[in-house]
């Protein structure tokens, strides 16, 4: 390797490294240090001739963004018909104000909607409800917020079109729809009720709510909350197209991406017409779309430096000789990698280097796929940064009083998330052959 490339792998490394320590210091907007390193590792690099701009654009996931964007103007129109409002008075008055069935009622309904929808949706879906609750309630919104975000992620390993890395992760094997259900879906439901337990213990003492609260909740007229009926049916209607189109999106060969896109732009033309859009884009998070394309752009640099093709030949050297602890290294770098670097950027590195074993005709490399499948799955859970829907819930945070660290988050879940990375461990290992096949 000539003098320059070890000189940008080893500095590659340390802008990263650099980065990621100032993200977790707080000191500074993690949207503002991810931008300023990025465009800096992009404008060097070409310098160089080593990164050119044309790979930085190839290395942003305009899927995993456009996505993004367009179930926001989606969320932001349904938000002005009072829709969360109502959902929220309703799932609050049948807890009866109880915080332990809060967190259960919403945790169950957010892994659901995780499995449905993916796992980026429906925390920008459920989010908006659940700040509305603990507004009413008068409580501290981050152990719902939080606790929602990681069972989404647990929820959205299920099935294929539950996570985005799972899209591209069935896209490159060849799985299926069903695939997930018989293979993914099992280890799932066991790591959700240990994560779900997890999660009652560790706000056992949390938020004891004021009856005059849970008076005045059980009062309001959830219907009183309805403001736009018209707006709203239509809303619902795309809605549902959207769900259903995502289910169909391989069959259409139309991505993610683009059916959210396709139904933001006709739920716009529906609700208004002749009206200017901007008062429904005003709602869209931009530092999030900023932080995003940032952490795609110094992994891009990363890629580009031979880093993650260093990392993957430290994992070859074992997949001949033994398949299986090749999967569990792969289940457990991959996890600890997703949580520095998200688990879509992760997913898209190791596709290539599994696919690369597969084209070898090594014997049961499939058990590779899943281990992927787990390891980003439950890794991303680990760190705030570690997959969109964390990124998502940390943001809503920032909109009201309530704040968490990077710190306090890696302190509460990241024991969560090894519990959820042990359950696939104990999987991989005890039906391998099945996982294999």
């Amino acid at each position: 390797m000539p003098h320059i490339d070890i000189l940008c792998f080893w500095v590659s490394i340390i802008i990263f490294w650099v980065t990621f320590f100032w993200i977790l210091s707080e000191k500074i907007h993690r949207s503002l240090i991810a931008f300023l390193w990025a465009i800096w590792m992009a404008v060097v690099w070409d310098f160089l001739e080593f990164y050119t701009y044309e790979q930085v654009l190839l290395s942003i996931d305009f899927n995993t963004l456009l996505l993004l964007g367009g179930m926001m103007i989606l969320v932001s129109v349904m938000e002005k018909t009072g829709l969360f409002e109502y959902l929220a008075i309703k799932i609050a008055k049948k807890t009866h104000g109880s915080y332990w069935l809060l967190l259960v009622a919403l945790g169950s309904l957010t892994t659901v909607l995780s499995m449905i929808l993916d796992n980026v949706t429906t925390i920008i879906l459920i989010a908006p409800v659940t700040l509305i609750i603990t507004k009413i309630l008068h409580f501290n919104p981050i152990p719902l917020l939080m606790s929602q975000a990681i069972l989404s992620n647990i929820g959205g390993v299920g099935t294929l079109v539950g996570d985005p890395p799972n899209i591209v992760i069935g896209s490159a094997a060849n799985f299926s729809f069903i695939s997930f259900l018989t293979h993914s879906l099992p280890v799932v439901l066991v790591a959700w009720g240990m994560t779900m337990v997890y999660i009652l213990h560790k706000c056992r003492t949390e938020n004891k709510i004021k009856p005059k609260y849970i008076k005045k909740l059980m009062d309001l007229n959830a219907m009183e909350s309805i403001k736009k009926p018209i707006i709203l049916i239509k809303a619902l209607g795309v809605l549902a197209m959207v769900t259903v189109w995502f289910f169909l999106h391989h069959l259409l060969h139309m991505p993610p991406s683009v059916v959210a896109l396709l139904w933001a732009a006709s739920v716009l033309l529906l609700v208004a017409p002749h009206d200017n859009p901007q008062k429904y884009l005003r709602r869209m998070h931009f530092s999030i779309f900023m932080f995003f394309t940032s952490l795609f752009i110094l992994v891009g640099g990363l890629e580009a430096a031979w880093v993650l093709e260093y990392l993957a030949g430290l994992i070859t050297s074992w997949v001949e000789s033994n398949i299986l602890l090749t999967a569990l290294i792969v289940l457990w770098v991959t996890a600890i990698a997703s949580a520095i670097i998200d688990n879509i950027p992760m997913t898209i590195a190791m596709v290539p280097i599994i696919g690369y074993f597969e084209a070898q005709w090594i014997p049961g490399t499939n058990l590779l796929w899943w281990a992927l499948v787990f390891g980003v799955g439950f890794g991303g859970n680990i760190s705030p940064i570690g997959s969109t829907a964390n990124v998502v819930v940390m943001n809503q945070l920032e909109l009201t009083k309530h704040k968490m660290s990077s710190r306090q988050w890696i302190k509460m879940w990241a024991p969560v998330s090894f519990l959820c990375l042990s359950v696939a461990s104990a999987a991989l290992m005890l039906f391998g052959r099945y996982f294999a096949m």
